[in-house]
């Protein structure tokens, strides 16, 4: 945002507290006045100027649209259940083939209108009417969707596929029928004038700023946080200036040592919370490249690898080192992890050496190991340019695996080349992340899936095709935890993907203003400013200091 700008917006808010100020003390100095609670600034990431759009299903919607002013069923917080936002309970029956959702009573949309089943109806049609909106091929599992009276909706599955209760519940954002009906084409609709149920309503629009207010018609009751503010910021340097000198309230940010540059200026006020979201960031390996699709390749490379390292140097210490099962989220993830299953990674050199030696791997004369038919262990690593903490990760990656007679070029590239090299399959070896949800399945379906658009090491087998299957053929969360438990010895023993740390979500705030922030102690949501829509429960919960 422009800083005259900012500054002109500093002193509209200046003249109008006065003027309510003064009015109060004209109506009888004997009645001390309650100061106004203050906006709240939130810089969910760097946009420069901002293009207004408030389509829910567009895909390059504002910040915000989703999960403050739409929300859908329920939002599945990994870090515990499934929490109720339009929806109040849901189950399966027939089969598991009938998911029922039963919804909140005396939900009105920001217009005032009634939100009913007939709303889910429509918002889930106009997926099958328009399916470049449904991108998780929600339409593909079922094959209607009808209401029951006012208050319930049912989802009639064509197979049964119990895992899409969470796409279904979580994903899918409501829209209005008796606004959206008469859209002659939602996918290139900017929805300026935005009618929702979430907690807070659009206000204001400016490339450099646009603002939401709190939603006096919110099921939930009108948020105490009276407006939120979104400016916006061209870089990361600019917005951490920001968050350092007090201008912004709540951010989500990779920030260096962040202790030091930002806790330590106000420890009374300047906190942070990396919530973790259950999956790894990993080590891609091609599997259709003939050396890495080799396992005794694979575990060579695990074990050089000082996953410690790329926590404390790489990682800043934020971001631990994953489990041999890639997932662990606790409370609730630690339930879904087989204890009889090895809980950390081994770092072992002259293991991993020891491994290849045995495989009739021999150096040449440049020290790098060769394939018993000659193949060199040299790869490239490709990494996004400009992700500094991964960048450096890629870094030891490769200083690691040089150690152990592995030759490792890393490739930093834009993010448009990377992302088609991986979803292509042009790569040997990449850094990337995980899926993720409210259980492993989340995570192991889209890369161990033969066919799945996210398989990017192109792992086929049946064994985990047929867990797969066990899983979404499950809605008893015990026999769902069998699968899963086979799923994650196939990560433990054949190293389809190699996890490296965890993965966190950014999240920075001042309680200078506002409390109620959710914490390891208290993660009632994610904490991450771009999460949506824990991002709207989150502001709901915030009080004034």
């Amino acid at each position: 945002m422009k800083q005259n700008n900012w500054r002109k917006a500093q002193r509209i808010s200046l003249v109008t507290l006065a003027t309510v100020a003064m009015t109060v003390a004209g109506a009888g100095a004997a009645y001390a006045s309650t100061p106004a609670a203050p906006p709240l600034v939130m810089v969910p990431g760097q946009n420069g100027e901002f293009q207004q759009n408030f389509n829910p299903f567009s895909g390059s919607e504002l910040s915000g649209t989703l999960g403050l002013i739409y929300q859908p069923l329920f939002y599945f917080n990994p870090a515990s259940h499934a929490v109720p936002l339009l929806g109040q309970s849901f189950k399966w029956s027939n089969g598991n083939k009938l998911l029922t959702v039963y919804l909140r009573k005396n939900v009105k949309w920001s217009d005032g209108k009634p939100f009913t089943s007939a709303d889910v109806v429509f918002s889930f049609d106009m997926l099958k009417k328009y399916p470049q909106m449904d991108s998780m091929g929600i339409w593909k599992q079922i094959s209607s969707v009808n209401a029951v009276g006012p208050t319930e909706v049912q989802f009639h599955f064509k197979t049964v596929n119990t895992s899409y209760e969470y796409y279904i519940l979580d994903t899918v954002y409501m829209v209005p029928q008796h606004i959206w009906a008469s859209v002659s084409n939602p996918t290139k609709s900017l929805n300026l004038k935005p009618v929702g149920t979430g907690p807070f309503v659009e206000s204001s629009f400016t490339p450099e700023m646009y603002t939401m207010n709190a939603n006096p018609r919110y099921w939930g009751g009108k948020p105490k946080v009276p407006q939120v503010q979104f400016p916006a910021y061209s870089s990361g340097e600019s917005a951490t200036l920001a968050l350092l000198t007090g201008k912004i309230d709540w951010t989500g940010q990779f920030i260096p040592h962040i202790n030091r540059v930002y806790v330590s200026k106000n420890p009374q006020t300047n906190h942070y919370w990396f919530s973790p979201y259950g999956g790894a960031n990993m080590l891609y390996t091609n599997l259709q490249d003939p050396v890495l699709s080799q396992l005794v390749v694979r575990k060579a490379i695990s074990l050089a690898i000082n996953r410690t390292a790329l926590y404390k140097l790489g990682e800043y210490g934020y971001e631990p080192p994953a489990s041999p099962t890639g997932y662990d989220l606790p409370p609730a993830g630690k339930s879904w992890i087989n204890p009889k299953l090895p809980k950390a990674f081994g770092y072992n050199p002259k293991a991993a050496i020891s491994l290849l030696e045995k495989a009739g791997y021999k150096r040449n004369a440049s020290g790098i190991f060769v394939s018993p038919k000659g193949q060199p262990l040299s790869f490239t690593l490709d990494v996004v340019s400009g992700w500094t903490d991964w960048d450096a990760d890629c870094s030891l990656i490769a200083q690691n695996l040089k150690q152990i007679g592995i030759n490792v070029n890393v490739s930093q590239l834009a993010f448009g080349a990377y992302y088609s090299a991986l979803s292509t399959g042009h790569f040997q070896m990449a850094m990337s992340w995980s899926g993720s949800g409210p259980t492993p399945y989340y995570m192991y379906q889209p890369m161990l899936q033969t066919g799945s658009p996210a398989n990017w090491d192109h792992w086929s087998n049946p064994f985990t095709s047929r867990e797969i299957l066990a899983y979404q053929h499950s809605s008893n969360p015990a026999q769902q935890k069998q699968a899963v438990y086979a799923l994650e010895n196939s990560m433990v023993y054949f190293l389809p993907y190699i996890p490296l740390v965890y993965g966190v979500g950014w999240n920075e705030y001042s309680t200078k203003n506002y409390v109620g922030w959710p914490s390891a102690s208290d993660p009632y949501a994610a904490g991450s400013p771009w999460v949506s829509p824990a991002n709207g429960i989150v502001l709901s919960h915030l009080r004034p200091r």
